[in-house]
């Protein structure tokens, strides 16, 4: 037989075999998301999630094992690059789109600071920063500058530290503040322990910046720490 030939005759054998039985799998699990989508358990969203990247695998054993590993969805969403490489499977591809869904996630949760015209409290760059770094298992320190009718300008971030910890400088973020010719500021951080309560260092870092901002005619408006779930505002609390 010439190559030709048999060329032809092996895809007329894959085009008579039948498709792999995960392709069925899939299609179901992706009615069953149209017609009742809480009745998929949470491995078989994953396995969907799984399925953009890996259309040609069966990704329930996968999804079934990242679950296991985690112990949940959520944890398996949040985990860390490194901790989802060392899942066998988990490729650099799987690694891309996972850091693609976080960061969509994350912007509709800041969404309402970004489009927010005037802040009247603390409770809309509390969700902001909630969503951007309430998760997260080491400090993160970001500034929300605003103009001087309350209008934010920009959402930055100025320091990233330990689980603990994080070393910001009042020049950092006031140099920050000049940069965008910001009228006030919002301080926020994380605390990866899970309780917002400020610590004597969050006090006295808050009270360097807040002197020198006045120094050069900026507002601290508000220091903000955030858990997942909670927040804890030094206006609120009579700090500023």
């Amino acid at each position: 037989m010439s190559p030709p030939k048999k060329v032809a005759a092996k895809a007329l054998k894959a085009a008579e075999s039948p498709p792999p039985h995960y392709l069925g799998h899939r299609q179901r699990l992706r009615e069953k998301l149209q017609a009742e989508p809480k009745a998929l358990a949470d491995y078989e969203l994953l396995e969907l999630l799984l399925g953009q990247v890996l259309p040609r695998r069966d990704t329930k054993p996968l999804a079934k094992e990242l679950v296991a590993r985690f112990g949940s969805l959520r944890e398996v969403m949040l985990a860390a690059p490194e901790a989802l490489s060392e899942v066998s499977g988990f490729g650099e591809s799987l690694c891309g789109h996972w850091a693609l869904l976080r960061e969509v996630f994350t912007r509709v949760g800041e969404a309402p600071v970004r489009e927010k015209q005037v802040f009247s409290g603390p409770e809309v760059v509390a969700e902001a920063a909630r969503a951007r770094i309430g998760h997260l298992k080491v400090e993160e320190f970001w500034v929300a500058l605003v103009d001087n009718k309350n209008r934010l300008m920009a959402w930055e971030r100025v320091g990233r530290g330990t689980v603990d910890q994080t070393a910001v400088y009042p020049r950092e973020v006031l140099a920050l503040a000049l940069k965008h010719s910001a009228s006030g500021l919002i301080l926020a951080h994380n605390h990866p322990g899970g309780d917002p309560k400020p610590s004597q260092a969050d006090l006295d870092l808050t009270r360097r910046i807040k002197r020198s901002a006045e120094e050069l005619g900026l507002r601290v408006l508000d220091h903000l720490v955030v858990t997942e779930g909670a927040h804890f505002s030094f206006q609120d609390a009579g700090f500023l």
